[in-house]
């Protein structure tokens, strides 16, 4: 007795009850889901143990249909199944020995060992050494240049550097500005909740005057430059990596990091300074006026207790990181772009990385500091007599 399934597009199967398959018609692409819905029937509803596939009665076959034919003839295979292939022709079989020899080499190359828990803590500390010896490297030769041309101020490329000038730092102002002046007036109205309580106003000069000129404003402006002249740096040199034109300029005999790192540096190392100093006013002309019209500290009750408040040593100390932080940013900035390989979604990524890297490098560095400024007794506590 035969069973016979019959499908309404071109390619149909039928089968009897015993191991015979008879594909019929054109097994291509056209159709090839409801050939595919017919297939899985069979296989769940048969329970014997040798299949044979009859492709004689075919008319057409593309690779859509080989493929379905061979994962079917697979899919029985590994349920226990013996399956064979009878009356294909030439064409046919060809291209199911195609099929079967692309799924052997996806095999392959999917079938590599996954690499071991403490394999990937080794290659991950490898990579992260290497990696810092490199930037380390990358330093040294930076400092190097520079002890160069502080012994001759001519090969300094002041024109470049007047340019990295503008661009980091007479641009960066009016964000710079608004940030400083936002912190200053949260952080007086935040803190002048408290003090209030006990009746304490005046000491709202004491609060924002530490806290503004020592550390917020300087990490603050230092956060904001990485985000927006570090990541600069990262773009252009990473952009010129990809066009090939670093390796120009070294043809022509000039060195890159001679031109391209340099000014930047210098550049930074002189507008944080400034940009901070310009920061410091403008936060704490903003908690200025919350204290006045929120808290009913004048201005001078408040001009006159800040210098009181606030000493120079403080104010001395939050200025003198910004090098250093510049100092971070840049070199952060500019190793990352020498880093880019390959096309231009690498530049992206590096970029991403430096401005990840520089933050939390000053981070670092600002913590560090105000341990060691902690241990030598540096700074004063504000004056509450």
């Amino acid at each position: 007795m035969r069973e016979f399934i019959q499908n309404p597009i071109l390619a149909t199967i039928k089968c009897n009850q015993i191991d015979t398959v008879f594909c019929t018609g054109d097994w291509t692409l056209d159709g090839i889901h409801q050939l595919e819905a017919q297939l899985e029937e069979f296989i769940c509803s048969k329970n014997i143990s040798t299949v044979m596939f009859d492709g004689s009665q075919i008319r057409a076959m593309d690779t859509a249909g080989a493929w379905l034919l061979y994962r079917t003839y697979k899919t029985l295979e590994q349920a226990g199944q013996t399956v064979s292939l009878q009356n294909f022709d030439t064409e046919h079989s060809d291209l199911l020995k195609m099929m079967s020899s692309y799924a052997a080499k996806t095999q392959l190359k999917t079938s590599i060992p996954t690499i071991s828990f403490l394999e990937n803590i080794g290659k991950t500390t490898y990579i992260t050494f290497n990696n810092l010896i490199n930037f380390l490297v990358f330093i040294g030769k930076t400092f190097t240049l520079v002890g160069r041309e502080i012994l001759s101020p001519s090969r300094i490329r002041w024109q470049a550097v007047f340019f990295n000038l503008y661009a980091d730092g007479l641009t960066a102002l009016p964000i710079i500005g608004m940030l400083a002046f936002l912190t200053g007036v949260v952080l007086a109205y935040q803190g002048g909740i408290q003090l209030s309580m006990y009746g304490a106003n005046i000491f709202i000069v004491d609060l924002v005057g530490i806290t503004l000129l020592r550390e917020l404003v300087p990490l603050l402006t230092a956060i904001i430059i990485a985000g927006r002249s570090g990541s600069a740096y990262t773009a252009q040199i990473g952009t010129m990596k990809v066009t090939n034109e670093i390796d120009a300029l070294s043809t022509i005999g000039i060195v890159p990091m001679e031109l391209l790192v340099l000014p930047k540096l210098l550049a930074l190392i002189i507008l944080m300074p400034l940009i901070t100093a310009y920061a410091d006013v403008v936060g704490v002309f903003g908690s200025m006026l919350v204290a006045k019209f929120s808290f009913d500290v004048s201005i001078t009750d408040f001009l006159h207790r800040f210098p009181e408040a606030v000493s120079t040593t403080n104010y001395v100390i939050g200025i003198g990181k910004t090098p250093i932080f510049a100092t971070v940013i840049a070199l952060v900035g500019c190793y990352q772009g020498f880093q880019v390989r390959g096309g231009a979604d690498q530049v992206g990524k590096q970029v991403t990385l430096s401005v990840v890297q520089a933050i939390f490098l000053v981070i670092i560095v600002d913590a560090m500091l105000s341990v060691i400024f902690s241990w030598l007794g540096i700074g004063t506590l504000p004056n509450f007599m």
